[in-house]
């Protein structure tokens, strides 16, 4: 029994009239990503990184070569506003992380490209960050993980479309 078990009893006790199932699932996941936020903030502070920082910095690796992506692409694939995202490229670009070039598709318009330095950090933190997630994930088995996975993405997807009957 643990501590969302227990608040359960505590509603069931008061209020028997409530389901309050949902509410153990749903607590526990947003137990989850508190510890598994802390978790990965853990891993990033190693590399003086926000989770935001990283966000960009991975998202720009994971594109591959040239690791540059317009401003509008990085928007896109990291769901920020345009004053979000400006506000993080001005950190990076201080830092010596990404470098803003004239877009070579388009004179008119710029990229955002890793540095040497940058391409260098992210990817000694992103190797952190996936053993990182090994860790975290080992106390379930990779039937289990499997599971879950396919239930969060069903889940997510009813949420995002509206539909409960998604999946």
């Amino acid at each position: 029994m643990d501590k969302v078990d227990r608040i359960l009893a505590q509603w069931r006790r008061e209020r028997p009239d409530l389901d309050v199932t949902q509410m153990g699932v749903i607590g526990r996941v947003g137990r989850l990503r508190n510890q598994l936020s802390a978790a990965h903030e853990r891993v990033f502070k190693k590399y003086d990184l926000s989770p935001a920082s990283f966000d960009v910095l991975a998202t720009l690796r994971r594109s591959g070569p040239p690791y540059a992506l317009s401003p509008s692409e990085l928007i896109d694939w990291t769901m920020v506003t345009s004053g979000t995202m400006t506000n993080r490229l001005d950190k990076l670009e201080k830092a010596g992380l990404v470098t803003r070039q004239r877009n070579p598709e388009d004179g008119r318009g710029f990229v955002i490209a890793l540095t040497d330095q940058g391409f260098e950090l992210i990817d000694a933190a992103v190797t952190d960050h996936v053993a990182n997630q090994h860790q975290i994930m080992e106390a379930l088995s990779e039937k289990e993980r499997e599971q879950l996975d396919s239930l969060l993405r069903k889940w997510l997807f009813a949420l995002a479309t509206g539909n409960p009957d998604a999946g």
